[in-house]
Order: C-alpha cells, then sequence, then structure tokens
C-alpha cells in the first residue's frame, strides 16, 4: 500500500505544479474536473447518483465556473447562486413526489461543499501574486497533516497523548494537532521569507503574512478532514472511492483542501486591503 500511495502522491505533486503554474483555462479545467469528480462520490454517499436531479447539479456547477471566467460582481454571483436553488425547488414542486426533500439538500449539498469551495484554489491563483500565494493552500492543508502525524508519533513514545475526537477519529491527538497547526505556520514563515521578494501585495512583512495564513489554513484543513471523515462514518464507507491508488478518492484527498481554499482567499483579501 505504502509504494502506490507514494507513487500517487508524487504523481499529485507533478499535477499540482503544472496546472497551478500555468494558471489560466488550464488550472480552470482542471478545478473543474476535481470538482465534478468529488460531487459523483459524494453523490454516490448520498444515494442519489442514480438520479436524474443530479444532472442538474453538475449543470449548475458547470455555469458557476463559467462564470468565474467573468468579471462579475459577487451580488450578481449571489443572486445567480439564489434562483440556481429557486430551480431545483420548482423541480422539486414540479416531479412531487418522485423526488424527496433528502435528494435537493444532496444535490445542494454537492454543488457548495465539493462544488463552489473547491473552486477557491482558482479563484486564490487569480489574486494578484496568486502563482505564489496558492501554494500556501497545500502547503497549509497538507503540510499542517504530515507535521501533525509527525508530532503525534513523538509524542506517543514518550507520553500520554489526548485524543482530539474520541468517537470520530481515535488515532489523532490534541498534540498532533498543535504541532500540525505550528509547522503549518513555520512552513508558511519559511515560504515567505523564500518567496517574499516576489510578493509584494501585503502592508505587513511578507514572512508574518505568510505565516498568518497557513496558520489560518492548519486550523480550519483539520476541520475539514474531521468533516470528511464524519460523513464516511455516518454512512458507513471506507474511502469516498478508488481514483487515487493507496488515498482513496477526490474527496479522500482533498477533504482538508476543500475548506483551507476559502478561507485562505478570503483571510488573503483581508490581509490586501490592510
Amino acid at each position: 500500500m505504502f509504494i502506490p500511495r507514494l507513487i500517487s502522491g508524487i504523481v499529485l505533486i507533478i499535477i499540482a505544479l503544472v496546472t497551478v503554474n500555468i494558471g489560466g483555462w488550464v488550472l480552470w479545467a482542471v478545478n473543474f474536473f476535481i470538482s465534478i469528480v468529488g460531487m459523483m462520490e459524494m453523490y454516490r454517499v448520498f444515494q442519489v447518483h442514480k438520479k436524474s436531479v443530479c444532472a442538474m447539479g453538475y449543470g449548475l456547477t458547470f455555469f458557476y465556473y463559467c462564470f468565474l471566467l467573468t468579471d462579475m460582481d459577487l451580488r450578481v454571483m449571489l443572486g445567480v447562486g439564489v434562483l440556481a436553488f429557486l430551480l431545483l425547488m420548482t423541480v422539486y414542486v414540479v416531479t412531487f413526489p418522485r423526488l424527496k426533500t433528502e435528494d435537493i439538500m444532496a444535490v445542494c449539498f454537492g454543488c457548495v461543499y465539493p462544488g463552489v469551495l473547491l473552486s477557491f484554489l482558482y479563484l486564490m491563483r487569480c489574486l494578484p501574486e496568486g502563482n505564489y500565494l496558492v501554494w500556501l493552500i497545500f502547503l497549509s492543508s497538507w503540510g499542517s497533516d504530515t507535521c501533525a502525524y509527525c508530532v503525534g508519533m513523538l509524542c506517543k513514545k514518550f507520553f500520554k497523548t489526548h485524543q482530539m475526537t474520541p468517537v470520530l477519529s481515535p488515532k489523532k491527538s490534541v498534540e498532533g494537532g498543535v504541532g500540525g497547526i505550528a509547522g503549518a505556520a513555520l512552513l508558511g514563515a519559511v515560504f515567505g521569507a523564500v518567496f517574499g521578494e516576489h510578493i509584494h501585495a501585503f502592508s505587513i512583512p511578507v514572512p508574518i503574512a505568510c505565516c498568518v495564513l497557513c496558520l489560518c489554513g492548519g486550523m480550519i484543513s483539520m476541520i475539514g478532514d474531521l468533516a470528511a471523515s464524519a460523513i464516511k462514518r455516518n454512512h458507513s464507507i471506507k474511502d469516498y472511492g478508488h481514483l487515487i491508488p493507496g488515498h482513496g478518492g477526490i474527496m479522500d484527498r482533498f477533504d482538508s483542501i476543500v475548506f483551507s481554499a476559502p478561507v485562505l482567499y478570503f483571510v488573503t483579501c483581508l490581509l490586501q486591503s490592510l
């Protein structure tokens, strides 16, 4: 299992390096593909993947991604989202009682969770100097996860650790969580120190800004990881899919990024506005 997981991890890193560096249409297309696959996995978990209403979910997500290519105002985008929800509810009423409220909720959840939230990878890349700042999403998410694992295992060798969520994820410790957040913040500071000369969008020192961003990303990425685990436990599944050997599905690998991407995007916008 280790070898397939290692090879898959290397391939994912290469794909991320190429697509994020190119940006533009390439990143948009890859990001859209990841979102659609993530939606398929979620619809399968909620057992609505064979129902025709899912086509609306995919269609709405496609139109949302098309809107990302425009300079549409956020208020207009919000209005479009409201209209999309009203359209779903109209279909629910017209087809009643064939569709249930759980079906509509599952479609909406799939659109927002993997669909909209993952799109902030592309949106982060579109920000000023986003070709550098977008890497903080991966650094805070995957870096936090790695640091948490290493610190947690190290602490277990010397003293009794405290479970973070005994029922949901018994193997995760508070000490590991703290180590993961601290490690992410440190990685962010190092990233800012190394690439600071290319980043001029912050009024505060770049290493501090990157440290704050990765600190926020590290904290919220743990919630994203646990949220994905909670869904799997509720539905008695081990993995969301088998697309990535050794890792599972898209939502198994990107569960933390789903949460960290939008948070880092908005915190970055806040710091750039200061």
